[in-house]
């Protein structure tokens, strides 16, 4: 049987209607509850803390009870036949000195911190990936809308032309390029189509939906806007590298490291525990070999109970502990490297940022102007067209250059806003995201 595609399946369920308009705070709200990945972060907390008792069960007291049952036999002064005994022991140990327990409960502590920052971190990178995913899908929409209704205007110039050609008062030629000129755009058109296919088809799967047959589909609801924004970088590398949760995470890393190490290092050193320890015999039970003597006091003691301290030290280890510690070591200096490498990092990211949303501005403006000139540069080529003093070329070359200028516009509106969504990112946000930045969502 073959395997239908997810995006084949988006497509068809974007073609049947069954879709449904989410806006951008009802993504990230859905993506907060029902993501795969933050679900799978929140099971990590319980796993954090069964780790945590774990840890800690090392300084806590220690009991155990037994017994041991059997029949004696054999032929002994005083006895014959098979004598049926029981006996029941019991210990209790309390740790009075292990080096590892202040080390066992801070590294306890820290594995709920690592998974909570997890968690944080999976929410920051699975609403990023959910809002870049909206912005694409709006982009593509619109980029798919524009080429349809710029489409349109040639196919009325198609329709124009071929009555100019009827009426004798045109070439054919004329007609095949007004022809050639409308059909280009299919290729665009399609491709916009499938990009925003793709791009539902991950927003669903942020949004942790179902993409089986019959699924109903997110469909992004509203439209890309251009913001006038002024965000400097310098202004926000003291908050980045004090609220990102990937930074925070890293260093919750290294310390964890130093923690593993010194419980493994608390192997050399001795362990003190205060031991109680007692068992239980019936008088009659068993008897000593006495060599046929008949004493009382031959009977096997009924029960006993001794108290004391046990002392154990690894003298000799073989480099068990030593290469342990040489282990994690590495470790630990591997976390730091990457700390490192994350906190130069973020200046570098936010200054790149603020230059491409510089960049964008700039492009935005500059686009904003050509487009009207585009446009009367069309008018005026369809009115030197009527009257016979324009060539098809010169209305095929203006139509390209109002196309490609209206779809700069539409492309430096969505790159500004990929680079908004960078910038929360990047400076840790986006437990504070809305459309204006800064701005706190409830």
């Amino acid at each position: 049987m073959k395997r239908v595609s997810p995006i084949l399946v988006a497509l068809l369920a974007l073609a049947a209607g069954r879709v449904s308009a989410v806006t951008l705070d009802a993504v990230l709200a859905q993506t907060l509850r029902n993501n795969p990945h933050i679900l799978e972060a929140k099971a990590g907390l319980g796993i954090a803390a069964g780790q945590q008792i774990f840890l800690r069960a090392a300084a806590y007291p220690k009991a155990g009870v037994g017994s041991v049952a059997g029949d004696q036999g054999g032929q002994r002064s005083r006895s014959s036949g098979n004598q049926p005994f029981i006996f029941a022991y019991g210990i209790f140990s309390q740790p009075l000195f292990q080096a590892g327990i202040p080390a066992g409960f801070r590294r306890g502590k820290v594995a709920i911190l690592v998974a909570q920052q997890q968690l944080n971190v999976a929410v920051a990178e699975e609403l990023h990936k959910a809002r870049l995913a909206f912005y694409r899908a709006l982009y593509n929409r619109a980029l798919e809308s524009l080429g349809r209704a710029q489409r349109a205007r040639l196919e009325a110039n198609v329709a124009s032309e071929q009555s100019l050609y009827e009426a004798g008062q045109s070439e054919r030629g004329a007609l095949t390029d007004a022809t050639l000129l409308a059909r280009e755009l299919n290729p665009t058109i399609e491709s916009a189509h499938t990009a925003y296919g793709k791009a539902v088809l991950e927003l669903a799967q942020s949004l942790g939906g179902s993409l089986g047959a019959g699924a109903t589909l997110p469909a992004p609801d509203g439209e890309l806007t251009f913001e006038n924004v002024n965000l400097r970088a310098q202004d926000e590398v003291p908050h980045a590298l004090k609220t990102r949760p990937d930074l925070k995470l890293a260093r919750l890393l290294v310390y964890a490291s130093r923690e593993d190490q010194r419980l493994i290092a608390a192997e050399y050193y001795p362990t003190i525990d205060a031991v109680v320890a007692g068992d239980a015999i019936p008088v009659t039970g068993i008897y000593r070999d006495t060599g046929g003597s008949s004493q009382v006091t031959d009977n096997t003691l009924a029960n006993e109970v001794g108290a004391g301290v046990a002392y154990t030290w690894r003298v000799v280890d073989n480099g068990k502990v030593g290469g342990a510690i040489a282990q994690e070591r590495a470790v630990r200096a591997s976390n730091e490297l990457q700390l490192q490498r994350l906190e130069a990092n973020v200046p570098r990211e936010l200054a790149r940022i603020e230059n491409s949303l510089r960049a964008i501005s700039a492009r935005y403006r500059s686009l904003v102007g050509a487009i009207d000139l585009a446009e009367s540069t069309v008018k005026s080529v369809q009115q030197n067209r009527a009257q016979g003093l324009a060539s098809a070329l010169d209305f095929r070359t203006a139509e390209s250059d109002l196309l490609a200028t209206r779809q700069g516009l539409l492309s430096a509106i969505y790159q500004q806003k990929v680079a908004l969504a960078e910038w929360d990112r990047a400076t840790g946000h986006y437990f504070q995201f809305s459309e204006q930045p800064g701005a706190k969502v409830p």
